[in-house]
């Protein structure tokens, strides 16, 4: 092939060059969605596409937090599977939101290199995203400390019973 019969044919398309911009992704967006959303996994959807194993993790785990939920409310919280079920639930919301925490207090540079390289923009969180991990931590916290108190409670509630059974 010479060097002139190049010039006039057509060059070859290259997929690779035609790609589209990669999207901005929000980092406010996405502590509010991993706070409100969180436990069905909308933050990771946001983030990752709907592809993300852990995104579906969290959808499953609610639904089984559910179900464990519903029979520790019929059985007086003496199901061992409803304890069982109920763990899964709990650590996808309580997952959500350490999320929630973590989104807001990374810096901004930070989470434009990881989620917005090659968008052009850059993030501006302001105090928005401060009042949702102030909430997330208020409210993440309460749930723990809930499900402890609760966890420790039926334990030692049971352990009198047995110890009143054997003193019978």
């Amino acid at each position: 092939m010479n060097p002139s019969s190049s010039a006039t044919q057509p060059p070859a398309s290259n997929p690779s060059s035609e790609r589209a911009v990669p999207r901005f992704r929000s980092k406010t967006l996405a502590a509010a969605l991993a706070f409100f959303f969180g436990s069905i996994g909308v933050h990771r959807f946001y983030l990752y596409g709907m592809r993300d194993k852990f995104g579906w993790a969290h959808i499953v785990g609610i639904l089984l937090g559910a179900a464990g939920y519903m029979l520790l409310a019929a059985t007086e919280r003496a199901s061992l599977l409803g304890w069982i079920l109920a763990f899964p639930g709990a650590a996808s919301l309580l997952a959500a939101f350490l999320s929630a925490i973590v989104y807001g207090l990374r810096p901004d540079a930070k989470w434009d290199a990881q989620f917005n390289a090659g968008t052009g923009k850059e993030s501006r969180s302001g105090w928005t995203v401060i009042f949702v991990v102030i909430f997330s931590l208020l409210i993440g916290a309460f749930l723990l400390m809930t499900g402890l108190a609760l966890t420790f409670q039926t334990y030692f509630e049971g352990q009198v019973e047995a110890a009143k059974a054997l003193s019978q």
